[in-house]
């Protein structure tokens, strides 16, 4: 037992670790050891079942082999394409198809690798190859030739378009536009002419995609044109016809608007209104002129008026009078003012002021004829564009139809002008041949197949049968409950380990194995015995019972070792044969089966009388003796009871050879009236079904539990190694009992009365 950590139980049923305040420096190592034991435990499970392992991995390599020695031999050709989105361009015009965005250059290229995995592509490479005429082609692809008549001939070109697109592949590499056809054929030279024909029909496809798309787009316009035509001239027609019947006239010059960008012509009323509305604006800034003159000249002093001090006339007799005032003025200094001459100067120079006041109110009076004049001219305008304006409202009312019919003119004639543009650049660009696929490596003929691969087919069926074996091995390991090693004890019986004893050699027995003091097979039981002794919490059990749950287990062995190595340790030991029905314990020891306990049971011969004494000094035997007839029923005597208090007065241990569980009474009955019971387990034979049926008996018994111990265990066998400790398990119990606790820790965990499966869980004692 490990004093470093303890693992126990709670009232709960988990499990918790206990740590000794030395073991804190150990925890790293053994969580190290933890994850060492899940790597050895899987090699142990490829170990066991290797020759499983090895065997799928020869029959899928064998497999492999045959299907590349089988496979015919497939050869590749390659031909390389370049796609770009544009074509170039001859004439600066747009392309009848639409042009993808740069942006969807991805979706454009796989668009043309759609098409060339497009069954149409497929029939157009079949016909310019021939294909369809003779069975060559299925013949030089493997096929199988079969089927007549038309029926036949329709199932034979659906057979070749099918071979085609099923051998021919793209590839298209990452930001590239080169693309790879590929095609796959039995024969190198088919595969090579097929590629390239692939790329030959594509170009001609596209070009003539494009030549349809031109034609179809020239016809079209023509059909188109025509139409607008004729639309266009009954638009005409019914324009001028209406023009005529309203009597509207166009005043415009046939232009489609005027210069104030009005819809429709404009008609003579119109004109004459927008001419008699300018002149009615010009007249009415004459007559405001001439207002503004005649006021001013109202309120200026005649002789002041620009048109009055302008007048030649009045100049001039302003002059003659400014000389005949001279002249008066001269004959003033030497005449008197009645002097006829005088008189003569001042008449003259009257009449003069006379003839210059009537100029001058003439100049005047003509500033306000001016004013009448203009004033009257605007009075008679107005008048005229009223009468205009009437006319025009009513022809208004007559040209709504009128322009309506003018706007379908219009848009007849603008419809018309872009059809014809449009039909004679696409007539211009038909004979024109712009290709955006070119051929940038023509297939060449392969020199070596691309199929079968044999490494690769080998390395495939290798892993395949590395697979196949995983998913065997892990089924049979679910399934196989099998209790091979000393973990198994602990997981699938829940049962404490007392040791595990290593299987012999053919030519070793027992007993020669136990003689041998350093051996494996006697340490072993050494390890077993020292966990007995801390097997439950008063120490080592005075009376022990070991059986198994099948015949042939290691059971009579085991007593017999232990009951040696109590025995050499210093201890008075009684082994007792209680097998009735099949005994060995007589053999192993070499000693006499004439009397034994079956006498002492049937009260023929006493307990004294059938002990017998070994080659092992302190160890005394008690055979099993004739076989009685009803083994189970002497075994439920009270005797017995009776007879093992008196033998535990005498010796300090006794041990009771029992037969096995399985479809026996003897064992159960046994286990309810010893101490404790060692069950004994065969490595890679015992299964965890039996076992636990058997153990479960057995405390349905009340039969105590004390420990397992597992036999003929083979480490290599097991895929362990040489070095997997099969003896050196002191106490595998992981619930310890004060008997066995280090130190302080056995005042802590004093052992309860009664059977020792009463404090665990439910799902631990099944």
């Amino acid at each position: 037992m490990n004093d470093a950590a303890l693992t126990i139980y709670d009232e709960s049923g988990r499990r918790l670790q206990l740590m000794s305040p030395d073991a804190f420096g150990q925890s790293a190592a053994e969580g190290g050891d933890e994850a060492k034991f899940d790597l050895r435990t899987m090699w142990a499970v490829l170990y066991r079942n290797r020759a499983l392992f090895l065997a799928a991995i020869a029959v899928s390599l064998a497999a492999g082999l045959a299907v590349t020695m089988l496979t015919t031999p497939i050869y590749r050709a390659a031909a390389t394409i370049q796609i770009e989105q544009q074509s170039a361009r001859v004439l600066q015009q747009q392309d009848v198809d639409a042009e993808e965005p740069m942006q969807d250059v991805d979706r454009f290229l796989q668009t043309q690798l759609d098409i060339l995995r497009s069954r149409t592509l497929a029939e157009k490479v079949a016909q310019s190859l021939g294909l369809y005429r003779d069975n060559r082609f299925l013949v030089a692809m493997g096929e199988r030739i079969d089927g007549d008549g038309p029926a036949g001939a329709q199932a034979q070109r659906q057979r070749v378009v099918g071979l085609l697109q099923a051998n021919m592949d793209v590839s298209l590499p990452r930001s590239s536009r080169v693309a790879n056809i590929l095609f796959n054929s039995p024969d190198p030279a088919l595969a090579a002419r097929v590629a390239n024909s692939f790329a030959d029909n594509f170009i001609i496809s596209n070009l003539q995609r494009k030549y349809d798309a031109s034609s179809y787009a020239r016809s079209f316009l023509q059909q188109q044109l025509a139409e607008t035509k004729r639309r266009l001239e009954e638009a005409e027609r019914s324009s001028i016809a209406y023009a005529r019947q309203a009597r509207l006239i166009d005043a415009s010059s046939g232009s489609a608007s005027d210069s104030a960008g009005s819809m429709g012509p404009r008609s003579l009323v119109t004109s004459s209104l927008v001419q008699t509305n300018t002149s009615l604006s010009a007249a009415v800034a004459a007559r405001i002129a001439a207002q503004q003159r005649w006021a001013q000249a109202q309120a200026t002093p005649v002789m002041s008026l620009p048109e009055v001090q302008t007048n030649t006339a009045i100049q001039a007799l302003v002059q003659q009078r400014a000389v005949a005032q001279a002249n008066y003025q001269e004959q003033r200094s030497r005449r008197k003012d009645d002097f006829p001459a005088m008189r003569q100067a001042a008449a003259q120079i009257s009449e003069l002021d006379r003839q210059i006041a009537t100029l001058a109110g003439l100049a005047r009076n003509s500033i306000r004829d001016q004013y009448l004049i203009a004033s009257r001219q605007e009075q008679a305008v107005r008048s005229d564009l009223s009468r205009l304006q009437g006319e025009t409202f009513a022809e208004q009312d007559r040209s709504v139809r009128l322009n309506i019919l003018r706007r379908e003119v219009d848009t007849s004639r603008t419809l018309y002008d872009g059809l014809l543009q449009r039909y004679k650049e696409v007539s211009a660009a038909a004979g024109i041949t712009a290709n955006n696929i070119a051929v940038v490596d023509r297939a060449e003929v392969p020199g070596v197949p691309v199929l079968p691969r044999p490494i690769l087919n080998i390395a495939i069926a290798v892993l395949v049968g590395i697979a196949i074996s995983i998913i065997m091995i892990f089924a049979r390991e679910t399934f196989d409950d099998a209790i091979r090693s000393s973990e198994d004890i602990d997981r699938k019986l829940r049962v404490p380990f007392l040791g595990s004893v290593p299987m012999l050699g053919p030519n070793d027995t027992p007993q020669a194995a136990l003689a041998d003091a350093r051996s494996a097979f006697a340490e072993a039981y050494y390890a077993a015995r020292s966990s007995l002794e801390f097997s439950t919490s008063t120490g080592l059990p005075r009376t022990l019972l070991l059986t198994s749950s099948l015949q042939g287990e290691g059971k009579s062995t085991t007593s017999m070792a232990l009951a040696q190595s109590f025995a050499r340790v210093g201890k008075r030991v009684l082994l007792i044969d209680s097998d009735l029905r099949k005994p060995s314990i007589h053999r192993l020891l070499n000693l006499s089966n004439q009397v034994g306990f079956s006498n002492v049971l049937t009260r023929q011969a006493t307990i004294d009388e059938v002990i017998q004494h070994s080659d092992t000094p302190n160890l005394d035997v008690v055979p099993s003796g004739p076989l009685p007839p009803n083994p189970a029923e002497l075994l439920a005597t009270a005797s017995i009871k009776a007879l093992l208090d008196e033998l535990v007065k005498r010796y300090d241990i006794v041990l009771l050879d029992g037969p096995p569980v399985m479809g026996l009474a003897d064992s159960p009955l046994l286990s309810a009236l010893v101490e404790g019971v060692v069950f004994v387990v065969e490595a890679s034979r015992a299964h965890r079904g039996n076992a636990k049926i058997a153990l479960r008996r057995l405390r349905a018994s009340r039969g105590i539990i004390v420990g397992a111990v597992l036999t003929k265990f083979d480490s290599r066998a097991m895929g362990y190694g040489a070095d997997y400790g099969y003896s050196y398990n002191y106490g595998g119990d992981p619930r310890p009992q004060s008997g066995n606790l280090p130190g302080g820790w056995q005042r802590l965990f004093p052992r309860k009365n009664g059977n020792e499966d009463a404090d665990r869980p439910k799902e631990e004692v099944d």
